[in-house]
């Protein structure tokens, strides 16, 4: 995980690699199995990529950077993988910091071409380590998670494609070169994107990215099902390779175990492990290697993986409807006075739908500021995002979705911002409500 960016202070295994090689390729002869819940990830299996990525990085100079050996090393164990499962990769080639950067992509056959469901991670360490929590842990889940659609030949109703991104660490270069290369057309056809950095951390928390909220509530449902709490990722927020997606308009999410913030006393009683002490105290160092895993952790958000991706990529998403929008910019004073932006819709009979999508992108330095609500033509207000001192990273570019079906569809619509804290500036710059 790249957590360069300056933030304001706030308050408060190589033996396993045949059978796993044996294991992902599908056998000629079996039947299709029914896609009926998510399959186990096998810890062990995760484990063992680990294992490799590591002696990769031992042979190596000790890490797997970007333009440096152990990372096209690293590739090329994850791509063999894949293509002995049967999925379709592809190499993309970029330049950063004089040196070639390389980003893998896999695609699984079938599914809706025009409905990509896709997951990825940074596969690159930092020069210091082996980088096998960060991010070694995300990359092996996620290869593993793959694998598994392979065994299980699952025929989700969505295509299915899975990232491997080089030099995050030097500011998500692969995954921006990935996105920026993109036409828009293509881009539109993501119906989402699901990151993952840092999910083996030893003094492990639970965090969930909150960006979209169908992903987030399919995460937290499947924590909650294991009677485990999670929180809001605000650590490493809008700082790994979910930001550029999200900045061109997809719905994002993800897990992620935390970094060099200390756990606190609340959050080591509702999840173990030791208060005072940094979730990972061997982030970006020599230290992360496959003894600073926690199995737990790593199993855990393994299977949130697997659950969220059968989960996402079964059922077709209903065409939108139609849509009202207002682009003209609305200067949001610096803890000031709440402003609005108006959308105003005719033509219409009945009320609103009970999901209501109300698309909001504003630009702010600091969106924990921020209070935002969907303000119905008769004065109903609707909380899109409350306030959160703790939330750092910049801009609210998110889709809410709003049970407005009390409200008659016809008239004024606003959304209302007000920021609440001083130091930090933006304005609105577009507003829309897909009917």
């Amino acid at each position: 995980m790249n957590l360069s960016v300056p933030r304001r202070t706030v308050a408060a295994a190589a033996i396993a690699l045949a059978g796993l090689l044996a294991s992902a390729a599908p056998a000629a002869s079996a039947a299709p199995a029914p896609a009926l819940a998510a399959p186990d990830i096998p810890l062990a299996n995760v484990k063992a990529h680990l294992t490799q990525l590591q002696s990769i990085a031992s042979a190596n100079g000790g890490n797997r950077a970007h333009g440096r050996a152990g990372y096209k090393a690293s590739l090329d164990y994850v791509k063999s993988q894949l293509d002995a499962a049967g999925f379709t990769t592809s190499i993309q080639q970029f330049t950063s910091s004089g040196a070639t950067g390389y980003n893998l992509i896999a695609d699984w056959p079938g599914g809706d071409a025009n409905q990509i469901l896709m997951a990825g991670s940074h596969l690159d360490s930092v020069g210091a380590g082996a980088g096998i929590n960060d991010n070694g842990s995300g990359s092996a889940a996620v290869l593993e998670t793959a694998l598994a659609v392979s065994r299980a030949q699952f025929k989700p109703d969505k295509h299915l494609r899975f990232g491997w991104w080089g030099a995050e660490e030097l500011g998500l270069v692969g995954s921006k070169y990935y996105v920026n290369n993109l036409p828009a057309a293509e881009r539109s056809k993501i119906s989402g994107y699901l990151n993952f950095d840092m999910i083996g951390s030893p003094n492990p928390g639970y965090f969930v990215y909150d960006d979209d909220p169908a992903i987030e509530k399919t995460f937290k449902d499947y924590f909650a099902g294991l009677s485990v709490p999670t929180e809001i990722e605000t650590e490493g927020d809008g700082r790994s390779d979910h930001a550029p997606f999200k900045n061109a308009g997809v719905p994002v999410g993800g897990l992620f175990s935390g970094a060099d913030y200390t756990k606190t006393a609340a959050q080591a009683q509702k999840w173990g492990g030791t208060a005072g002490q940094a979730f990972d105290r061997c982030y970006h160092s020599s230290c992360d290697n496959t003894s600073n895993i926690n199995d737990t952790a790593l199993d855990r958000n393994s299977d949130a993986i697997a659950h969220a991706i059968w989960t996402l990529s079964t059922g077709t998403t209903t065409p939108p409807g139609d849509v009202y929008e207002t682009t003209a910019d609305v200067a949001i004073p610096d803890n000031g006075a709440a402003v609005t932006s108006t959308v105003t819709v005719s033509g219409r009979t009945g009320n609103a739908p009970a999901t209501l999508k109300a698309g909001v992108d504003i630009k702010h330095t600091w969106r924990g500021d921020l209070v935002v609500d969907l303000v119905a033509p008769d004065g109903t207000v609707y909380n899109l995002k409350p306030f959160s001192s703790s939330d750092s990273a910049d801009n609210v570019q998110a889709t809410y979705t709003v049970n407005a079906s009390s409200e008659v569809a016809n008239g004024a619509w606003k959304l209302r911002v007000q920021d609440k804290a001083a130091q930090d500036t933006g304005y609105i710059d577009s507003f829309k409500l897909t009917f």
